[in-house]
């Protein structure tokens, strides 16, 4: 009896390593949904309102839920407004205080996948230049 149990025993082990069950399979990650700039809302403010925060409105396609509105490569606090098309984000007043050019950009951040690893890697969208006189 004990050497029927042990050939069963070894026989599933050896299934089980040979199936690859004792290892996880990782699958890596796709390029996301690329984020699409279409227009801002103000483009442009004047330097000497820069005591008050600027709400920044940007219309464009393919933001998800957690995307990101980037002033100069900086992360902005950002609100997803429901259907994929718009962000609203706030732009402190000290950002507003010098004038010049500064770049807004979007993240779609990564998104990790599941057992699996997989999930979708960030993706930034092109550069919309916003006027700062």
């Amino acid at each position: 009896m004990k050497m029927i149990s042990f050939l069963l025993l070894a026989a599933l082990t050896a299934f089980d390593l040979g199936c690859g069950y004792g290892s996880k399979a990782t699958t890596p990650a796709q390029a996301g949904a690329m984020p699409n700039i279409a227009q801002l809302m103000p483009n442009s403010a004047n330097s000497s309102n820069a005591a008050a925060p600027l709400t920044l409105t940007v219309n464009g396609t393919n933001f998800t839920a957690n995307a990101v509105v980037n002033w100069n490569n900086t992360a902005l606090t950002t609100m997803f407004v429901p259907g994929g098309n718009q962000l609203v984000a706030t732009v402190p007043g000290s950002a507003l205080a010098t004038p010049g050019m500064v770049q807004v950009s979007v993240t779609n951040p990564a998104v990790m996948g599941g057992i699996y690893g997989g999930g979708t890697l960030a993706e930034t969208s092109n550069s919309v230049p916003f006027t700062i006189n």
